[in-house]
């Protein structure tokens, strides 16, 4: 007999976001969040993001036993702004029983019921800059820190229940040493001079700060064109700023302005955390956090996490500039190898930044969709 409950209190939204630890217990490609992090994420009254969205958290469970989880979400910018009648559900796990994955979508169909909404798409998150996508190839890949996990029953559940294909999102790695300078610094070059721009480094955090609001704004311009993106609110920037900026090492954030210190291009690269998070298993004290400060300072694999473009600069090569300062970051820091988290399959544009480096896909994840 399967039953769902609510998670409401503190306890046991801990037990909602524990129960994945279970689950993938002695799996060595799942990487485990940080617990701490995931309930700031589910606290309306600290996430910015339930300003436009609601959300409701479901735990399923086989007698005392938890069985599965599923979070039930309206973004009612997406609803009311641009019209879309869609229910969301996202931080999905479940046991291999259909049943448990069946009762904790009719939560979300409830929901969208209850709204006059036409139908669900998952798993996703409260915005563009939360985790996406069911993996459905690259079960042997290590998960990063801003991606599910899961098994591969997952996608079948959702095909017998009905559900087809609404997305699907790419991901791709490629030695360091594929990267050949000689490929764009002379492009780089003319384009610096025939547009009048720069590159901005960074050594602190400090120095970065001054310019967020800014990558912000050109986050929400250059990719404002793409399928279901929903913009970054002002109190979202003040959010993301504090919780993520001062994460991120700076000289691992570039920049480029015109002559008139308007920022036309940004982009954000990270190290890999998995390892480190794998060794935290959930807990920052007492000595998870000394996992990622090594990871932060000494890894050798870093993830390409957001670049972006102004509109008017989108294929003029402004990305050259972008490549050939990390090329120096990344010659004097010893990178091996690099990481492009998830990505549009049929995002063209981005894909052809990087097809000069030969990068092989590693994973593969969809969202899914059914009319309700």
């Amino acid at each position: 007999m399967i039953s769902i409950k609510e998670a409401i209190s503190k306890k046991e939204v801990e037990a909602y976001i524990k129960f994945p630890f279970t689950l993938y217990k002695d799996n060595e490609y799942w990487v485990p969040p940080i617990i701490a992090d995931e309930l700031e994420t589910f606290d309306k009254n600290k996430n910015p993001a339930f300003e436009n969205a609601e959300a409701q958290f479901y735990i399923a469970y086989k007698g005392d036993t938890i069985v599965g989880r599923i979070a039930a979400i309206i973004n009612w910018s997406e609803v009311q702004d641009q019209d879309k009648k869609k229910v969301r559900f996202g931080w999905f796990d479940a046991i291999d029983d259909i049943e448990v994955t069946k009762a904790l979508l009719e939560k979300v169909y409830e929901l969208g019921r209850k709204n006059n909404l036409e139908y669900v798409e998952g798993p996703m998150g409260f915005s563009n800059l939360d985790k996406v996508g069911v993996l459905t190839e690259g079960f042997e890949e290590i998960g990063t820190m801003i991606t599910w996990y899961n098994f591969p029953y997952y996608a079948e559940h959702f095909k017998k229940l009905g559900y087809q294909v609404e997305k699907e999102y790419v991901e791709n790695k490629f030695p360091f040493k594929n990267v050949k300078l000689e490929l764009f610094d002379k492009a780089q070059e003319i384009i610096k001079k025939r547009y009048q721009l720069k590159p901005l480094n960074f050594k602190s955090t400090k120095d970065v700060m001054p310019y967020v609001d800014k990558m912000f704004d050109l986050f929400n311009s250059s990719y404002s064109s793409l399928s279901s993106f929903v913009a970054i609110s002002d109190t979202q920037k003040e959010y993301f700023k504090k919780k993520y900026i001062s994460f991120i090492n700076p000289e691992y954030i570039k920049f480029v302005e015109d002559k008139n210190a308007n920022l036309v291009a940004f982009a954000i690269v990270m190290p890999s955390f998995s390892k480190a998070l794998q060794k935290a298993n959930g807990k920052l004290f007492p000595f998870g956090f000394l996992h990622l400060l090594n990871a932060r300072k000494n890894s050798k694999d870093v993830a390409f996490y957001l670049i972006g473009v102004h509109p008017d600069y989108q294929n003029k090569g402004v990305h050259a500039i972008i490549f050939k300062e990390y090329h120096t970051t990344f010659t004097e820091k010893g990178i091996q190898n690099c990481i492009r988290t998830p990505e549009l399959a049929d995002n063209t544009a981005i894909q052809l930044l990087w097809k000069n480096f030969d990068p092989k896909i590693i994973c593969k994840r969809k969202t899914f969709r059914k009319e309700i």
